[in-house]
């Protein structure tokens, strides 16, 4: 099968039978629900995009395994090149969409799982390895959407997996069969799950021997037996059910994120790709959680790209474009952002081959650009409400504008440089609003503290990378000290 057109990728979506909840009610389906519609739009622009010539490159890349094109969001990386455009594309889809595209958990997850599987199978002769092969080719040759669920609820974080009080807190196999597992727990946070085909299950920390039980790894599809969804609110969704645009902020693209409930959910031996081998599980979460805090580095700076051009656009049409301080502010914004950016293609371009064959991320430059995200995009968004103006939160509604009495008054009064139109300027002060305060803040600024880890994760990997023993041996050396 060829790479899925965008149109192709929503009919997929469609013909799932998952089980999904949205404030205490059972949807049909997402692709048809007003509120999740816009983040099925999302992931749908990565495969449009790949379609488009001008971004072949980017979007796309010859398999490995078959030697055949697929989107780069199904490739394993086989070179730094690989890592840096990986960043590109990401900083990409964030330009493209303002939000969330969904699909970076699912490919850092795949390459986590390509070179942890095979140093698996290496010391304890399982057969990982080949089981992942295997689904990946079929993602590859399905251009599947694979979402990837690592965070546990986790409860008491004073206890380990297997002393809480609840043994489901963090997920686990329930019973050993013949011809595989059967699990139960929950994962959280799940950006995309809605619009993905599979989900790919990790451990969310390195387990000790005996919690073997919560050492697993698997992949099954969002339609199986005994696996629901319940959505998560967000600020301002509802205004989505409203009928305009111009309150939405972002007209077309969103994010979403839900619980994900495994309550007995049986998965085949050859989907399995991790079972009981805890000091693997370890290796896994290191692997992952630096790939995706690689991923940061680009989509962030995408989405961050818009904001600051809002910005811009919002001092333009206050007539404020001219002011030092203003033009000092947007300097900022694009200071802290490139910033980002540059991290995220050192850690790129400073990667390593794996025994695997496959490329790892510097796991050091990695952890930084994930530490720099947890506070730069905080600085954009404040300087970025800082020249909108209070307008940006206190706007009346779009049916106050077109209500033919109401909005004349709307219109004259809440003009900016009169040669453009209120509703123009209304409508990047919505924008500003959905990217710092709305529905697209969980794709940039809060996602951006606690996505792929909390600031804390990253403080801990920057301990154990920075090598401070080396760098005693070198001043040292430059004290003559013995």
């Amino acid at each position: 099968m060829a790479m899925m057109t965008g149109d192709q990728y929503v009919e997929s979506i469609r013909k799932l039978k998952m089980k999904i909840f949205l404030f205490g009610e059972q949807i049909d389906n997402p692709v048809d629900n007003p509120i999740l519609r816009p983040s099925l739009n999302s992931v749908k622009a990565t495969y449009d995009l790949a379609a488009q010539a001008e971004y072949e490159d980017l979007m796309t890349v010859k398999s490995h395994l078959t030697g055949k094109p697929v989107n780069r969001f199904c490739h394993i990386h086989h070179s730094t090149d690989d890592l840096v455009k990986k960043v590109k594309m990401q900083r990409l889809c964030g330009q493209k969409t303002a939000s969330c595209f969904q699909r970076c958990v699912g490919m850092d997850a795949f390459n986590s799982l390509f070179s942890t599987t095979f140093e698996c199978d290496k010391k304890h002769g399982t057969k990982y390895h080949r089981n992942f092969l295997e689904f990946l080719k079929e993602a590859q040759e399905k251009d599947w959407t694979v979402d990837g669920a690592m965070t546990d609820p986790k409860g008491d974080r004073g206890l380990s997996p297997g002393k809480q009080a609840d043994p489901d807190l963090y997920l686990h196999v329930v019973e050993r069969r013949k011809d595989g597992i059967v699990v139960r727990g929950a994962k959280a946070h799940q950006t995309g799950i809605v619009n993905s085909h599979e989900v790919i299950v990790m451990p969310t920390i390195a387990m000790t021997p005996e919690d073997k039980d919560y050492a697993v790894s698997f992949a099954v599809p969002l339609d199986s037996e005994n696996l629901f969804m319940i959505v998560g609110r967000q600020s301002c969704d509802t205004r989505k059910l409203e009928g305009g645009t111009l309150d939405v902020g972002n007209c077309e693209f969103g994010g979403m994120e839900a619980l994900t409930i495994f309550d007995n959910v049986f998965v085949p031996n050859d989907r399995i790709f991790l079972n009981g081998e805890t000091d693997f599980s370890g290796m896994l979460v290191e692997r992952f959680a630096g790939y995706h805090r690689q991923s940061y580095g680009g989509c962030k700076v995408g989405v961050g790209d818009v904001l600051i051009g809002a910005a811009a656009l919002a001092a333009d049409y206050n007539g404020a474009h001219k002011a030092s301080h203003v033009k000092d502010k947007i300097i900022e914004m694009t200071h802290l952002n490139e910033t980002l950016y540059s991290s995220g293609i050192a850690c790129s371009a400073e990667g390593f081959k794996t025994e695997s064959g496959n490329y790892l991320i510097d796991l050091l430059l990695a952890n930084v650009c994930k530490q720099n995200v947890t506070r730069f995009p905080y600085e954009i968004t404040r300087l970025a409400e800082d020249i909108a103006g209070g307008l940006m939160v206190t706007a009346p509604s779009e049916k106050d504008l077109r209500d033919p009495k109401l909005g004349p008054y709307v219109d004259k009064y809440l003009r900016g440089v009169a040669s453009v139109p209120t509703e123009t300027r209304l409508k990047i002060l919505r924008l500003i609003e959905n990217l710092t305060l709305g529905t697209a803040a969980v794709g940039y600024r809060t996602e951006s503290m606690h996505g792929a880890g909390s600031p804390q994760a990253q403080r801990i990997m920057i301990a154990r990378q920075g090598n401070v023993e080396m760098k005693k041996k070198l001043a040292k050396a430059i004290a003559k000290i013995e």
